[in-house]
């Protein structure tokens, strides 16, 4: 893809952000899906390691390198004429200006970055740490002349046993990653909990992600909470999954 038609999608989605409230972004894994999540209406989308993963026959968390990743977006992103964001879980052991490079070479206008390392044993990124990764990812794109939009993940509430009890210390990750330079923050874990989605809503001055069921979840509840960003993770394939097998039954000896 060019130069030029990347700058714009990545202008595109920082519009698209700020005009819906919420934005949802399907989650898509192949050229397929991202063309029937388009022809549906959408005028963005992103690609989830999970799901992408399974299409591939490889592991989640990481199992990929870096540069399979690449290569199996590539096409994804060529196939649709909207902006792609792309979750880059941990990073791939990359540098961020490494990691930017090559999701902007390939055409990516948008990335998702968690703070749980599966290639470091699945420990956890301290709040400087991740919020250091995520201002090196914000300067690396602004140097590339790409807008490209950064997703800042946290996984404390994922971990907890109580995730009401890791509130504040979730909170305080959150503000670190604004300050970073994160255009939108995603609190993984709380999509059913109104209470703590209110609260991290109410902490930060940039979008919150939710991930939501396509089918299980209400986009106007999402909206009376103020979420200002959806994404399915891999629920979308999960619950084709469930469809297709439903659908196969009947035939199978």
């Amino acid at each position: 893809m060019d130069f030029d038609t990347t700058v714009e999608r990545a202008q595109r989605l920082k519009q698209l952000h700020a005009q819906s409230k919420p934005l949802v972004l399907p989650t898509v894994w192949d050229a397929w899906s991202a063309r029937a999540a388009v022809a549906a209406g959408f005028p963005a989308l992103t690609v989830g390691s999970h799901p992408l993963a399974d299409s591939r026959g490889a592991a989640d968390h990481e199992g990929q390198t870096f540069d399979e990743v690449l290569a199996a977006v590539k096409p994804i992103i060529a196939a649709v004429d909207v902006p792609v964001s792309v979750d880059l879980e941990s990073g791939y052991g990359q540098k961020p200006a490494d990691l930017v490079a090559g999701l902007i070479e390939v055409g990516g206008v948008g990335l998702n970055i968690e703070d749980t390392v599966h290639s470091d044993g699945g420990r956890v990124r301290s709040t400087e740490e991740h919020a250091n990764y995520v201002a090196g990812l914000r300067s690396a794109a602004d140097e590339s002349g790409v807008a490209v939009w950064v997703n800042g993940r946290t996984d404390l509430f994922l971990h907890a046993q109580d995730a009401s009890g890791v509130l504040q210390k979730a909170i305080e990750r959150l503000r670190a990653l604004e300050e970073a330079g994160a255009d939108s923050v995603y609190p993984v874990g709380i999509q059913d909990n109104d209470e703590l989605l209110t609260a991290v809503i109410g902490a930060v001055n940039i979008p919150v992600n939710s991930t939501a069921h396509p089918v299980k979840h209400d986009l106007e509840r999402f909206r009376r909470l103020g979420v200002g960003r959806i994404t399915y993770g891999p629920l979308l394939q999960i619950a084709l999954t469930d469809t297709v097998k439903d659908m196969l039954k009947p035939w199978a000896p």
